[in-house]
C-alpha cells in the first residue's frame, strides 16, 4: 500500500517527538497500514488530507460494504488511551469504536463521518452552541482504575517549560499564566473525563446524530479545562477584528454561563493555554500563530 503521509501528520509529530523518532514511525507507516488493513479484510478508499495531526486516517470499507475508518497512530501518542475513552463513552457524543477487542498496534476502526465537515464550517454563533453542546456530553465519571493523566500532571511539564522561556518580552505574560496554573491546580473542584483536546476542528458531522467528536487525548480534571482551547477557536478573526479584545472577554462569560462553568476558572485556563501554545508555536518558528495567540492571552 503506497502514499505519502500527509504533511501536516509529518510536521506535527515532528515538532511533538522529533525529526528521528517521527521519521522511523513515518518510514514503517505503510508496511503498518497495509498488515491493518489485511487483518480486518478492509477495502482503502482514501486516505484523508490534511487529515489528523497523530495519525493517519483512512477511508475504507469493512468486508460487508459497510463504510468506516481506520485510524493508525504511533504508539507515542497513547492510542490505548483514545481507545479507553472513545469505549467509554460507547459514542455519546463521540465517534463509535468499531472493534470488537483492543489491539497493540496503535490503530483504532471507527464508525465513518464526514471529515471534510467540522463546525469550523458553521458562522460561529452557531458553530460554539453545537460544540458546548457536544462537549458537555463528554464530562462523565472516568472508569474505575482508568490510566488517564490529571490535569495538573499534562500540564506540569508545558509549566516546566514555559517558566523556562528566554524570551524577555513575554515575562509579565508567561508569569500570569503560570500564577494562574498553579492556583487552579491547587484548588481543583472535579475530576471528571474531558476531552483533552476539543475545539471546533474536532467535531465532526455525522449520520448517527449530526455531531460528534474524534481524536481525543483524554484527561481527568475539571470542566474549565477541556473548553479553554474552545474560547480561542478562529483566533485569527479575533486579532483581525478591532473589537478583538472584548469579543475575546464576551466569549469566555457566554461560554462559561452556557455551562454553568466558573467564569474566573475559564479565563485562567483559557491564559494558560494560549500562553503555553503561543510560546511553544513561537519556539517552532510559526511566528504568525504566535502572535495571534500571545496577542489574544493578553486581552484576558
Amino acid at each position: 500500500m503506497g502514499f505519502e503521509p500527509p504533511q501536516r501528520l509529518t510536521r506535527t509529530l515532528g515538532e511533538l517527538t522529533g525529526d528521528a523518532a517521527a521519521a522511523d514511525w513515518l518510514r514503517r507507516l505503510p508496511a503498518l497500514a497495509a498488515e491493518a488493513v489485511a487483518r480486518r479484510g478492509l477495502e482503502v478508499e482514501r486516505v484523508i488530507a490534511p487529515g489528523g495531526r497523530s495519525g493517519l486516517v483512512l477511508l475504507v470499507r469493512r468486508p460487508d460494504g459497510a463504510p468506516a475508518t481506520l485510524k493508525i497512530a504511533p504508539p507515542f501518542v497513547a492510542p490505548e488511551l483514545e481507545r479507553a475513552a472513545l469505549a467509554h463513552w460507547q459514542g455519546w457524543g463521540s465517534v463509535r469504536v468499531l472493534d470488537a477487542t483492543d489491539t497493540e498496534d496503535g490503530t483504532l476502526l471507527l464508525e465513518r463521518l464526514h471529515p471534510e465537515m467540522s463546525l469550523r464550517s458553521l458562522p460561529e454563533a452557531k458553530a460554539l452552541l453545537e460544540a458546548a453542546g457536544t462537549v458537555r456530553r463528554l464530562w462523565v465519571e472516568p472508569p474505575a482504575d482508568h490510566g488517564f493523566g490529571t490535569v495538573a500532571e499534562r500540564t506540569a511539564s508545558e509549566a516546566v517549560r514555559l517558566d523556562a522561556s528566554s524570551d524577555e518580552s513575554l515575562a509579565p505574560l508567561v508569569s500570569a499564566a503560570l500564577t494562574a496554573r498553579d492556583a487552579l491546580c491547587a484548588t481543583s473542584p472535579e475530576e471528571v473525563l474531558l476531552h483533552g483536546a476539543f475545539r471546533q476542528g474536532k467535531v465532526l458531522a455525522g449520520d448517527r446524530v449530526p455531531w460528534l467528536a474524534v481524536g481525543p487525548e483524554p484527561v481527568v480534571g475539571e470542566r474549565a479545562y477541556d473548553l479553554a482551547r474552545l474560547v480561542r477557536d478562529r483566533v485569527e478573526d479575533l486579532v483581525a477584528a478591532s473589537s478583538g479584545a472584548s469579543s475575546a472577554r464576551r466569549r469566555v462569560n457566554r461560554l462559561a454561563d452556557s455551562l454553568d462553568l466558573d467564569r474566573e476558572r475559564l479565563r485562567g485556563w483559557t491564559l494558560f493555554r494560549a500562553v503555553e501554545s503561543g510560546t511553544r508555536a513561537l519556539e517552532s518558528g510559526h511566528r504568525q500563530s504566535a502572535e495571534s495567540l500571545l496577542e489574544f492571552a493578553g486581552w484576558l
